[in-house]
């Protein structure tokens, strides 16, 4: 039978996350300022390690909870509520997605050299793929590149929007070794340490949204060069290995954008049943019931889609259309549920004065970055055209359960 019971062990994690949340992750957000910096997540995260909380997605050999993907997206989904709490529980990206390929792909000479003091909260990374002149949604066209040079590899090109570099301690670098392979094997993965002569942030590139530690950079690698074992997995499996990074990262963000949407709603819902207008308070009005109803039905969606996904990646089942339609999906369900919410408080929701305000900001990069809505509408009809073709129906391609 089908059975939707959180396990009691995962309930009970998820509960002291959520009460992590409300009795310290909230009542820090008011003196933490924008951007917010590693000094200022110190006290957040001695209270998430004292409270057995530190690394819920990591193995306990690395100090964490040895969380499955259904926990983690409860966890996430806890956190979600603000920017802070992931951040204080060392599972944010891109640190979070970093683990994750070093943990399946490192050797154990790269595990102890980054992934241990990544672990630690000791240190922090950034995922360098994305590039400012080729198209960010399409890694095939990459143009930086890696040569070999003796023992080594020698790192030349420009890198935009990386998250998180300035102040990283080690970058995940995806480069071009291959020019004529064919597309999907012309890149590789690679270890940089940030000092190595060569890697340069040129600037931290001004946003809308909330300003997180390390930025969104614009790196330049010039002669970089670096050892033979800084190459992870396979000359040519970059591609590869970033989507398998970017699989746990979509589901991650969602289920924080779930979070935030679930307070977007409850901010909404308490201020239409307390505030008056013409005769009667504003959830009495049809206009704005209607509202909150939607967004309800989207955040009820969002779940079982997120959860679903992470069920199949859990247990090594086929997942990318999944993972796709949860990217559009929920990205657009937050932007929506974030919309109404701060329409029903009208000017104190465009002020400062609530969360709102930078929740509107950064809903909006949702639709955007691990790949726009558009690409995974491509993407998702392409795999419906091919299931079609296969079994003469669609039903493969929207999420059957079988």
């Amino acid at each position: 039978m089908i059975d939707f019971t959180i396990p009691a062990a995962l309930r009970e994690i998820r509960d002291r996350v959520r009460a992590f949340v409300r009795d310290h992750v909230l009542p820090a957000e008011p003196g933490i300022g924008d951007p917010v910096t590693d000094r200022d997540l110190v006290p957040l995260r001695e209270v998430a390690r004292a409270a057995g909380l530190w690394n819920p997605h990591l193995p306990a050999a690395y100090g964490g909870l040895g969380l499955e993907p259904t926990g983690v997206a409860l966890v996430q989904e806890a956190c979600g509520v603000s920017a802070l709490a992931s951040l204080a529980l060392n599972c944010m990206a891109p640190d979070e997605g970093t683990m994750h390929v070093l943990l399946d792909h490192g050797t154990d000479e790269q595990r102890e050299r980054y992934l241990r003091p990544l672990a630690d909260g000791a240190i922090r990374s950034c995922f360098a793929m994305t590039e400012k002149e080729v198209s960010g949604s399409d890694p095939t066209l990459l143009r930086a590149m890696a040569r070999r040079d003796g023992d080594g590899w020698v790192l030349d090109g420009e890198k935009w929007f990386i998250s998180g570099a300035d102040g990283a301690a080690f970058a995940l670098v995806m480069t071009v070794t291959d020019p004529g392979a064919e597309p999907h094997r012309r890149a590789s993965l690679f270890l940089v340490p940030t000092d190595t002569p060569g890697w340069t942030v040129i600037r931290d590139i001004p946003t809308m949204g909330t300003h997180l530690p390390g930025g969104h950079c614009e790196i330049r690698l010039e002669g970089c060069r670096v050892p033979a074992d800084a190459l992870v997995g396979a000359a040519g499996d970059g591609f590869a290995i970033a989507q398998g990074r970017l699989g746990h990262g979509r589901l991650g963000h969602a289920m924080r954008w779930i979070g935030l949407a679930q307070r977007a709603l409850d901010l909404a819902t308490a201020r239409a049943r307390d505030r008056e207008a013409f005769g009667r308070a504003l959830a009495g009005h049809q206009g704005v019931a209607f509202g909150l109803a939607d967004s309800a039905i989207q955040l009820h969606a969002a779940r079982l889609m997120v959860l679903h996904a992470a069920w199949k990646l859990e247990r090594g089942l086929e997942h990318r259309q999944e993972v796709a339609m949860v990217k559009v999906f929920v990205a657009e369900a937050l932007g929506d549920i974030v919309d109404r919410a701060l329409q029903v408080h009208g000017a104190l929701g465009y002020s400062a004065d609530t969360p709102l305000e930078a929740a509107y900001r950064d809903a909006r990069a949702a639709r955007i970055y691990d790949g726009p809505s558009e690409v995974h509408r491509m993407a998702i009809a392409r795999a419906l055209v091919k299931a079609s073709e296969r079994d003469g129906s669609t039903r493969a391609a929207t999420g059957s359960v079988e």
